[in-house]
C-alpha cells in the first residue's frame, strides 16, 4: 500500500442544489452556494486524497479548518474542490484546499486531519452517550 506523502490530491464535485444554498443551511438569506456546503465538499476532497490508503480500521477525521469563501455560485452550477496533501507530521495531515465553479475560484484554505483508530473513536463517542 502506498505511503501517505505530500503531493497526494483528492477531488470532489457537486451540482449546487437547493439543499446546498446558504438560505437552506441557515448561513445566510441568499440563494447562493452556502459556505457550510463548500466546506463539506472540501473535506470530502481531503478524505478522497488519503482515506483509501489508510490501514484497515483507520480513518482520518477533521481537526482544523481555515477557509475563505471568495465568490458566489448560483443554483444548478457545478462546483469542484481539490485537496492537496502538503504535510505529514505523524498522524496529522495538512491539506491545501481550493474550490471552483466554471467562472471563478470560489474558495481556498487549509485543513488538518488526524488519522485515528475507528474502533477507538467509536468507543470514545459511545462513552458519551446517555
Amino acid at each position: 500500500m502506498p505511503e501517505l506523502q505530500p503531493g497526494l490530491v483528492g477531488t470532489a464535485s457537486i451540482v449546487v442544489e437547493r439543499s446546498h444554498l446558504a438560505s437552506a443551511l441557515g448561513s445566510g438569506r441568499l440563494d447562493v452556494y452556502g459556505t457550510p456546503a463548500m466546506i463539506s465538499l472540501m473535506e470530502t476532497a481531503a478524505v478522497n486524497a488519503v482515506d483509501h490508503l489508510l490501514p484497515d480500521g483507520t480513518v482520518s477525521v477533521g481537526a482544523r479548518l481555515d477557509v475563505s469563501h471568495l465568490a458566489p455560485t448560483p443554483l444548478g452550477v457545478e462546483v469542484r474542490a481539490t485537496a492537496e496533501l502538503i504535510e505529514v507530521n505523524g498522524r496529522r495531515l495538512t491539506f491545501r484546499l481550493e474550490a471552483f465553479d466554471p467562472v471563478d475560484k470560489i474558495g481556498e484554505g487549509t485543513h488538518e486531519r488526524v488519522t485515528v483508530s475507528l474502533e477507538r473513536l467509536a468507543a470514545r463517542a459511545a462513552a458519551k452517550a446517555p
